[in-house]
């Protein structure tokens, strides 16, 4: 006997048949579960992990051909409900995205009361492409928003920018959170047309009340273009690779993001406050305080002002009374028995005084 035949020999390991052995015979000892985290772009915190399978099987060695391979046998449902139980059994404490084939949605595996979705503490995310959310549009409205309110998750719509729909009809499924189309995201730093697209399907979802992730960013000069454009989430190699145990990350922009609180310990600005007559003038100084000289009431003899040069005022004229005159101005009131002037004379401006300009 040749050796070529002899590796047609049966071993009795079931899986030697290759692809005749099919989905279906899939455990969760066939397959592993990574994990990829997910990274809040303003604080640089974790924000949840996204849960990817990695059958052990060789003839599935990518997720591609995995489900390929369960559409052609309506496996679908089986297949996810293994990768559901693999996954909250492997991550229990942290916030998850979940894929979800649209085929699970249509032989009803999801909304089976024991399906584990139901028993994770934390939030759960249910991912489901764009072009899925189009074409099992129906489906995605009942079963997938029936379960989003009995389990309390959250929808989430992937691959969005990709072209396959109608963008405002996506965006009719209320998704919580929208992951932009990875090609959307290479190069973006070099792509101004690309940043003004990104940066206008972010307000979009902003208005619609949806936030919005990023993936598939390998460079921190992505990163730092997608946090320029208003993107809220970041996920991708330059933060971490997909593993098991849900693997740490390094954020780039951690240094440079501001911390929560800078804004608010700043001091507040100034009040503009209201210039006063002295005040007003362009970068005068106020004049220096004068001391104010008492006007002799009408018909007196005026007194004479010191001079510039004389520290101490004259001496009194002859006939006045040897009491100081009062600092303060004296009343305008006329002296009894004289009649006022319809229009009383102004006493002419002494000239200032030294110093005082």
């Amino acid at each position: 006997m040749s050796r070529d035949r002899l590796k047609w020999t049966f071993t009795g390991d079931p899986n030697q048949g290759g692809p005749d052995a099919g989905v279906r015979s899939i455990t969760t000892n066939d397959i592993d579960m990574v994990f990829q985290p997910i990274v809040d772009i303003a604080t640089g915190q974790l924000f949840a992990h996204e849960a990817l399978v990695r059958c052990k099987l060789p003839q599935y060695a990518s997720p591609q051909l995995l489900f390929l391979a369960a559409e052609k046998e309506h496996a679908c449902g089986p297949l996810g409900r293994v990768i559901r139980q693999q996954t909250f059994e492997r991550c229990q404490d942290t916030a998850l995205f979940v894929n979800v084939h649209p085929e699970e949605l249509s032989q009803r595996w999801l909304v089976r009361p024991d399906d584990p979705i139901f028993f994770h503490e934390r939030e759960v995310y249910l991912e489901i492409t764009e072009s899925a959310a189009f074409t099992h549009y129906d489906l995605c409205m009942s079963v997938l928003k029936d379960v989003c309110a009995r389990a309390g998750v959250h929808l989430v719509v992937d691959d969005y920018g990709a072209g396959h729909s109608n963008l405002a009809r996506i965006l009719d499924l209320n998704p919580k959170i929208v992951k932009l189309d990875g090609a959307l995201i290479r190069g973006i730093d070099k792509d101004p047309r690309r940043q003004i697209m990104v940066r206008h399907m972010v307000a979009l979802c902003i208005d619609l009340g949806a936030k919005v992730v990023a993936e598939c960013i390998e460079t921190a000069e992505e990163l730092k273009a997608v946090a320029d454009q208003g993107v809220h989430l970041a996920q991708g190699f330059v933060l971490a690779r997909p593993a098991f145990p849900p693997p740490g990350f390094a954020f780039p922009l951690a240094k440079q993001a501001p911390t929560p609180g800078v804004l608010r310990a700043r001091p507040p600005a100034k009040p503009i406050a209201k210039l006063s007559t002295q005040e007003s003038g362009l970068g005068a100084s106020p004049p220096a305080p004068v001391a104010a000289v008492p006007r002799a009431p009408h018909g007196a003899p005026s007194v004479p002002r010191p001079t510039p040069k004389a520290p101490k005022p004259p001496s009194k004229p002859p006939g006045r009374s040897p009491s100081k005159p009062a600092v303060k101005t004296p009343s305008k009131t006329p002296a009894k028995g004289q009649t006022p002037p319809a229009f009383p004379a102004q006493p002419k401006r002494p000239p200032p005084l030294p110093g005082t300009r």
